[in-house]
């Protein structure tokens, strides 16, 4: 079981390490689209039309949020309320991580994902594009990543499990794997 979840977090966190990048590729092409129009009043930067580098930003800024949550999670660097958390025994932390994982985070990213479904096929059968005349036409692939998101998500809440399953049987008092060191 530990094995599983170091796969886990190996995976989440070579992820996350990637898309880390993605946010100054955000800044780099915002800066570039504020070039383009404000400095030159041109509608392209070297070649590339401006709406292109806008979508690229709201693009990455999508991607970042879809496949770093889970790298986030495995971080312990996601939003949550530590009001009573903080102060708990390991324990009860562990109870915490584990219920839930399960009864929150796992049926959240099935919602998700159902939910989603419909609209992600659509999209890929007319191979959605953006709406503006100019845009990038891959809307389609942005909107696959929703199941991505709820795949990365739901494997990292699995071993979130794992990890606080095995702390709670005495069988592992890391309080957590460092999965990029192990693989």
């Amino acid at each position: 079981m530990k094995r599983i979840a170091a796969v886990i977090d190996t995976v989440n966190d070579r992820i996350g390490r990637v898309i880390c990048w993605g946010i100054l590729l955000m800044v780099i092409l915002q800066f570039a689209v504020v070039i383009a129009r404000y400095v030159f009043s041109t509608s392209t930067l070297f070649g590339v039309p401006a709406v292109w580098l806008q979508e690229g930003v709201v693009y990455l800024h999508g991607i970042t949020i879809l496949l770093g949550t889970a790298y986030a999670m495995l971080w312990n660097k996601n939003v949550r309320v530590d009001i009573l958390y903080e102060k708990a025994s390991p324990r009860v932390q562990d109870l915490t991580e584990f219920l839930g994982s399960l009864f929150f985070v796992l049926p959240l990213c099935v919602v998700i994902g159902w939910s989603a479904m419909p609209n992600i096929t659509m999209a890929w059968m007319v191979k959605e594009g953006s709406l503006e005349p100019n845009g990038i036409p891959l809307r389609y692939l942005l909107k696959g990543l929703v199941l991505a998101f709820c795949v990365l998500v739901s494997a990292q809440a699995l071993s979130t499990m794992i990890k606080a399953f095995l702390r709670l049987t005495g069988r592992s008092t890391d309080p957590i794997y460092e999965a990029s060191d192990e693989l």
